[in-house]
């Protein structure tokens, strides 16, 4: 391997990365590389009804960290309030502080529709984190600048809308391990509104039909970029 490389998962929500691309993700930290999960918020106002808002925040942090460590990543949970996410300078100027103190090279998040408003936003928080991260003339807290070099959407049931995958990962020596993480958290096994582990566990399959593989996970660029259909990263080696 010729270079490691930093790859982070930039969801709205605890969860929502790692059932986008765990795997993937996974994937890539077995080959070395470092993987962390950023999450803006906990989404915890989806709270069970026998535990409070802030007490399901907490206990999903405490699963993001389980669901991380499975698949050999970090994991980091923002303070910004569920269904509240704003695409305003502060929001934006935090992410861009720590894109320069962690120094990604590639980021993973939502696709840009959604019927969720927090995902929608996120790869509008993500673009504009990286422009300020980039740029010399914005000072954040005397850290240098730095850029991102690629950024991917990955595959959300609320996010289909023109979501057409550029990429298709193989993911089938993965995917144990990615179903017991995703599997850590409560909402993904008693969810009543969704079958999230029915539908991932398939989606997974599904996609892995059409690569030819057991099981694949999906990403694309954003519009606009230099498309290049593929079935790995560019940019990072295996």
């Amino acid at each position: 391997m010729s270079q490691l490389v930093h790859l982070m998962l930039v969801g709205a929500h605890c969860g929502d990365v790692e059932l986008q691309a765990g795997a993937i993700a996974h994937k890539y930290a077995k080959a070395g590389h470092a993987v962390t999960f950023l999450h803006l918020t906990a989404g915890e106002k989806g709270n069970p009804p026998h535990i409070s808002v802030e007490e399901y925040r907490q206990q999903k942090i405490q699963e993001s960290e389980k669901a991380a460590a499975i698949l050999g990543a970090k994991s980091i949970t923002l303070e910004y309030k569920d269904a509240e996410l704003r695409a305003n300078d502060e929001t934006i100027t935090h992410v861009a502080k720590l894109f320069r103190e962690r120094k990604p090279t590639h980021v993973i998040t939502h696709w840009k529709h959604s019927i969720h408003p927090d995902h929608a936003l996120c790869p509008k928080i993500v673009e504009a984190a990286w422009l300020k991260a980039a740029l010399p003339g914005f000072e954040i807290e005397g850290l240098p600048p730095h850029s991102l070099r690629s950024m991917f959407h990955s595959e959300n049931w609320e996010d289909m809308q023109e979501y057409d995958p550029d990429i298709f990962v193989d993911v089938t020596e993965e995917f144990d391990a990615y179903l017991e993480a995703i599997s850590q958290y409560w909402f993904v096994m008693n969810s009543t509104s969704f079958r999230y582990f029915e539908y991932y566990k398939a989606l997974g399959t599904v996609r892995g039909c059409v690569n030819r593989t057991t099981y694949a996970q999906t990403l694309k660029y954003p519009v606009g970029g230099n498309v290049r259909k593929g079935s790995a990263i560019p940019g990072i080696e295996l």
